[in-house]
């Protein structure tokens, strides 16, 4: 096995603390901030040793190669992008911290998702439309490595999906302006020049995301090795259970156990370093 670690903390004394550990039979350096230590030995001590000191750590299978993938999808909101759109909007509504309260609750499984979606939407009722462009125009931004992570799927004809329980109007944007394959989202009803508090057609939930994911796969004749699912809540497990690696980023605990990696401090670019 692999072991890749990663980080903006990462320093040679780490290095050297893991090679006693795991004892690889090469380590090789692949960005500023990443290492792949090649053959490793699997340790109790690993992990501890690695949140101990900020770093993120995956086990990978020798000669995955991210050119041989298909297809990457990605959640939206916290994910690709820093900020919970939905949050923002609730801001212009007088309601950001009950509705983060409801998103956080959503995020961590704790409360069914179609529920926490429509009590939280309800909740912008009379928000002026307006509030929508100036969320996306000031407050979003991409994550660090989003842009290097797009580049690497452009470069090695790796589609790229972006799923999100948010709107269509981010998703819309985004994928005009990253150049994106695909998305799917939901779309906020709007009467008289403000939101109304109820959305137009099928939620988009974890099975609708998962679904997407499958239906995109198939149609690109992608192997389950061939795709990669990153994502941050418990609405994205069922996505991230079709992929062959899922990446838990920035997640919320119950994500991270069931993710084939977690990725806590590296930015998004360190997808592509997991694979060879």
């Amino acid at each position: 096995m692999n072991l890749v670690v990663q980080g903006p903390a990462l320093a040679q004394g780490d290095l050297d603390a893991l090679a006693l550990l795991a004892k690889p039979r090469e380590q090789r350096q692949v960005a500023a901030h990443a290492w792949r230590l090649h053959g490793a030995m699997k340790n109790a001590g690993i992990a501890p040793l690695c949140e101990a000191r900020r770093l993120d750590h995956a086990w990978m299978e020798e000669g995955r190669r991210f050119a041989d993938l298909r297809l990457l999808a990605m959640d939206m909101d916290s994910t690709l992008i820093t900020i919970e759109c939905i949050d923002e909007l609730g801001d212009f509504a007088g309601k950001k911290a009950e509705i983060a309260a409801i998103t956080a609750q959503a995020m961590r499984g704790e409360i069914e998702y179609r529920e926490s979606l429509r009590r939280r939407v309800k909740a912008l009722a009379g928000v002026a439309e307006t509030s929508l462009k100036e969320v996306y125009e000031q407050r979003l931004k991409l994550t660090p490595g989003a842009d290097a992570l797009i580049s690497a799927c452009k470069k090695h004809g790796v589609q790229l999906l972006l799923v999100s329980g948010g709107f269509t109007f981010f998703t819309d944007r985004l994928k005009t302006r990253l150049g994106l394959d695909h998305t799917i989202s939901n779309v906020l009803e709007v009467k008289d020049g403000k939101l109304t508090g109820a959305l137009i057609g099928d939620i988009v939930d974890a099975d609708a995301k998962a679904a997407k994911f499958r239906e995109v796969s198939s149609r690109l004749q992608a192997g389950k090795d061939q795709t990669v699912a990153i994502g941050d809540g418990a609405n994205d497990l069922k996505m991230m259970a079709e992929a062959g690696v899922s990446v838990a980023f920035r997640a919320k605990p119950v994500v991270r156990a069931q993710a084939s990696c977690a990725l806590n401090w590296a930015g998004l670019d360190a997808v592509v370093n997991l694979f060879e």
